[in-house]
């Protein structure tokens, strides 16, 4: 069998941390290996980590006497990592039965692709499911699928595509592209998969494959509500750094570039328009700015000509406009 090296880091999730680590002991299929990363912790994580080890010589539990943050510690996971493929799973979020089977399956098919990803259902905190991330949103695609690099990087464009828990990476090529940037905390992910992309080819498994816990601490959440544009600058910074670090035919492809560029242009305008929306004009601007600086082009498409519109009418006025439509149409 194929040896899957999961590295969980944990901070401040004792108690989600057994559901998760028991979710990846349980795959079928596949021989698993399972490193808890605890960032000093200051809940009780020693001790539900500790008591993991002990019952299971799969499992490893390892603390950090001082913070270190999520990108030096994922990255202590890739060094650590030795076998056939890896996955990082954040402490609250859990595998679903059979997913690291049907990844490992996958690859051993198909030398040529480089990780492997899925649909995820999203849990609030209770640990209700609410709803599924379906990644390629569209039934009609084939249980399982293989995409070129060049096709992965446009389906994705400026968002990231993967759900986190369902990337399940070749440990060999995770090696060779090397770590997270620590000057990407918030769009490392989507950097890293395109990073792979550049390298080989991506498998997409059309199945339940993880559960994302979404709660009021999720990093991800904190940040993006604290502003809009430095999250999309580091977008910007990711793509900079892809084109400069990724493989040599990526860095000589113009056309890619001008696309993604563009999408992150368009992505920008919609963000724009919910900022003016939500009475933020002077944000609303800002981002306008930021699109224009990324992507010239995108002073000729719809977005761009529909936040025009917005702010020649005005905040107050667009507004009334939208609820005298919604009711016309109710």
């Amino acid at each position: 069998m194929q040896r899957v090296d999961v590295v969980i880091p944990c901070y401040n999730y004792a108690h989600f941390l057994q559901e998760c680590v028991e979710s990846v002991l349980s795959q079928a299929g596949v021989d698993v290996r399972v490193l808890i990363l605890d960032d000093c912790s200051p809940d009780n994580t020693p001790e539900v980590g500790s008591a993991l080890a002990s019952r299971d010589e799969r499992v490893t539990y390892r603390r950090h006497t001082a913070n270190k943050g999520h990108i030096a510690t994922y990255n202590e996971g890739i060094e650590w990592a030795g076998g056939d493929l890896f996955l990082l799973l954040s402490a609250d979020d859990y595998l679903l039965p059979g997913a690291l089977g049907r990844s490992a399956e996958l690859m051993r098919n198909n030398p040529d692709v480089g990780f492997t990803f899925g649909n995820a259902l999203i849990a609030e905190p209770h640990g209700i499911i609410t709803k599924r991330v379906d990644p390629l949103g569209n039934k009609s695609v084939p249980p399982k699928q293989v995409l070129t690099g060049p096709q992965f990087m446009r389906l994705s464009g400026a968002n990231n595509l993967v759900p986190t828990p369902t990337a399940v990476v070749r440990t060999a090529l995770q090696k060779q592209v090397g770590g997270y940037h620590k000057e990407l905390p918030h769009t490392g992910d989507m950097e890293m998969w395109l990073r792979l992309a550049s390298h080989a080819g991506v498998g997409y498994i059309n199945e339940d494959q993880a559960v994302y816990r979404r709660h009021s601490s999720n990093m991800s959440l904190q940040y993006y509500g604290k502003s809009i544009l430095p999250d999309l600058r580091q977008r910007k910074q990711a793509f900079d750094i892809l084109f400069r670090q990724g493989a040599a035919n990526l860095r000589k492809d113009e056309k890619l570039r001008r696309f993604l560029a563009r999408d992150l242009g368009k992505e920008a305008l919609r963000m724009a328009g919910m900022a003016f929306n939500n009475f933020d004009v002077a944000t609303a601007a800002a981002i306008q700015r930021f699109a224009l600086e990324v992507s010239p082009e995108v002073r000729n498409s719809l977005p761009w000509i529909k936040l025009v519109c917005k702010q020649t009418i005005g905040p107050k006025y667009w507004y009334a406009l939208n609820s005298i439509g919604r009711r016309v149409a109710g």
